[in-house]
């Protein structure tokens, strides 16, 4: 057994014993070596989930360790319904931001911050994969939510970006603004 699945195996552990804390580091260290690590991605997410809901994220655990036996694409499933869920997260705060503006946020990094963060860094993509399993970014405005999905676009998240928008439909903020988001995306994505 070698070193990352060592590490792989203790953050399970972790995990099952409700230590999401010490899980999350252990997924952590191994996604600094391993960062296409699916298992360490899937493993921290659902250790990020496990501080806010034990119950769900001990029921994904489960469901994902049951297909990785079962099926070959589990990686891929679970996958999608993690994106699924970060977009409803994303779509509820988005929702309810602006009677929450001046609340000082739990878990969660406000966007001006997070913007400041891609500005640091010089890059959206990698400031965005470096929060993506740990921190909810919180969107507050509309011209924010937009220019968000504009450089998850331009990063090449166009799954992601069809889960929020579409996760908005029949919601009262969905305009021609929002509707306009779809016709920057690929039609080959």
């Amino acid at each position: 057994m070698n070193n990352k699945q060592i590490l792989l195996q203790r953050a399970e552990e972790q995990f099952l014993r409700r230590d999401y804390n010490s899980a999350l580091k252990i997924y952590g260290l191994i996604l600094k070596d391993h960062p296409q690590f699916q298992e360490a991605e899937v493993g921290a997410y659902l250790s990020d989930m496990g501080l806010e809901n034990d119950e769900d994220a001990q029921a994904l655990f489960d469901y994902y360790q049951a297909i990785k036996k079962s099926n070959t694409d589990a990686n891929e499933v679970i996958s999608n319904l993690m994106q699924a869920i970060h977009s409803t997260r994303v779509v509820i705060q988005h929702a309810f931001g602006e009677a929450n503006q001046n609340k000082v946020y739990e878990n969660g990094i406000a966007y001006a911050d997070f913007i400041q963060s891609v500005e640091d860094k010089g890059d959206f993509k990698q400031a965005f994969e470096d929060i993506m399993f740990s921190t909810r970014v919180v969107i507050t405005t509309k011209k924010d939510f937009i220019d968000f999905m504009q450089r998850l676009i331009g990063a090449g998240y166009y799954d992601m970006v069809l889960g929020y928008l579409d996760s908005l439909a029949g919601d009262p903020a969905y305009d021609q603004d929002i509707y306009a988001l779809y016709r920057l995306i690929p039609k080959e994505a």
